[in-house]
């Protein structure tokens, strides 16, 4: 059950925003195995200038079109899973149209204590729901 944020910067139609969430959504559910309804994403725009993404060094430039992708997850997966999901993101926003150079995801992980989904408790530690398997 991932909490994943996604900052993009302005300029897609409503539909393209959704489409960028929901591609990102299906390869969570596809690689993780979640319930299609066990979605929780936060979209935020912004205008180009306050998103500032250069290569890290690896000798490409970006484009204004840049989606970064922060998912917050329980700690557990394997890097082979975590590598298995960076594909699969990357392969789901480009077919809806954003350019591979544009893909930034971090991932950090947690524990079951950390989440509390409503009423002030933490539904992972009180057994309110169970704790996901990685």
């Amino acid at each position: 059950m991932p909490l994943v944020r996604i900052d993009l910067t302005t300029g897609r139609t409503p539909e393209q925003v959704r489409a960028v969430a929901d591609a990102i959504h299906a390869a969570i559910v596809d690689q993780y195995g979640i319930p299609p309804r066990d979605r929780f994403q936060i979209v935020t725009e912004h205008p180009a200038q306050q998103i500032i993404a250069e290569d890290a060094g690896l000798g490409f430039e970006r484009t204004e079109g840049v989606v970064m992708v922060q998912v917050f997850t329980q700690r557990g997966r394997s890097a082979e899973a975590k590598s298995a999901l960076y594909a699969a993101v990357h392969e789901r926003l480009v077919a809806v149209g954003v350019a591979s150079e544009d893909v930034f995801i971090g991932y950090v992980e947690n524990g079951p204590e950390d989440w509390s989904f409503g009423f002030g408790r933490a539904q992972y530690q009180t057994g309110e729901l169970a704790v996901p398997s990685a």
